[in-house]
């Protein structure tokens, strides 16, 4: 008897607890399926996200989503920061806790919502990773040789450079987006925007030559029209492309500076730095939003302190 007693309070028990909140973690996510069309990928990071703090929560004293507190879910992430989460996860995790919190609200489950005082994540802009222009030079020059390969490697990096493509951009280039004599391109960005690039004469050198000798090379019964191909006469992928950049980067010593947009990046830092204006580099990049392009502006300064502190006599030793 005793024993049946303790059965049917332990199930009481887990009906309060963690299964409770699964429950209505579950009721949120079909709502969210079929409102907001979110997809599973996000669904499937919410769920994960809010077992996390309903286990916390449990802990905490918590019985369900309808019973948590301000100060209970304050807690949670504050033991996120201190556990140092990244910002964005951060403001993922607040997201999903806050759409749960007005859903109760707006199915009668809640009378408040317990996460409006919340305070957001402050954002971290990182300073993109760039390279150097004696870096750039070292890479630039890695391919050698007059070869199909060596003379298409080469008309990548020098383009590459020149341009600040994106890495999906450039693999993704058509022939009849290059006007070799006007010395720019016609790429299709983000959201199929199109833009203007310019490129350089170094570049223009690289691009001649590479299609004077390089890309017949490459050339096959099945090749369309993509600018840059890889050995089977095809467009070279994202991937292709990249692994292409990260050799070079091998052959010049800088395998671990170099990262998929470090050339992007330099390419904008560079501009900067040599005065160029910051609308103009925006309209290159094809950043929606001038606050985008402005994270270069901290590279320059902190160059300036490198410097500063390397070379100034009154440096601290």
């Amino acid at each position: 008897m005793a024993e049946s007693h303790r059965r049917r309070r332990s199930e009481a028990d887990e009906s309060r607890g963690p299964a409770a909140f699964a429950e209505q973690t579950q009721a949120f996510l079909n709502t969210l399926a079929l409102e907001r069309g979110l997809s599973p990928h996000t669904r499937a990071a919410y769920r994960r996200d809010l077992d996390q703090a309903s286990a916390f929560l449990s802990r905490q004293g918590a019985t369900d989503w309808r019973d948590v507190t301000a100060a209970q879910a304050g807690r949670w992430l504050h033991e996120l920061t201190r556990n140092r989460y990244a910002v964005a996860s951060l403001a993922r995790k607040r997201t999903a806790l806050r759409m749960l919190a007005r859903f109760l609200v707006r199915e009668g489950a809640r009378a408040d919502d317990f996460t409006a005082l919340l305070g957001s994540p402050r954002s971290e802009r990182r300073i993109p990773g760039t390279l150097t222009e004696g870096e750039i030079l070292r890479l630039l020059a890695a391919p050698t040789g007059g070869d199909p390969a060596a003379l298409r490697d080469r008309a990548i990096l020098e383009l590459f450079y020149s341009s600040g493509l994106r890495v999906s951009e450039l693999a993704g280039l058509k022939l009849q987006q290059v006007d070799l004599d006007n010395g720019f391109l016609r790429v299709f960005g983000k959201g199929s925007k199109e833009r203007v690039v310019p490129f350089g004469g170094k570049a223009r050198e690289a691009l001649e030559a590479y299609l004077a000798a390089g890309r017949p090379g490459f050339v096959s019964s099945r090749t369309g029209s993509p600018f840059f191909l890889n050995g089977r006469g095809g467009a070279l992928s994202r991937v292709g492309l990249w692994m292409i950049v990260k050799k070079h980067a091998r052959r010049a010593g800088l395998a671990d500076r170099v990262k998929p947009h470090s050339l992007r990046h330099s390419f904008a830092s560079h501009l900067l730095a040599g005065g160029a204006d910051l609308r103009a580099i925006q309209e290159m990049l094809g950043h929606a939003s001038i606050s985008t392009t402005q994270i270069y502006t901290a590279v320059e300064p902190r160059r300036l302190q490198e410097h500063h502190a390397k070379y100034h006599p009154r440096k601290h030793e």
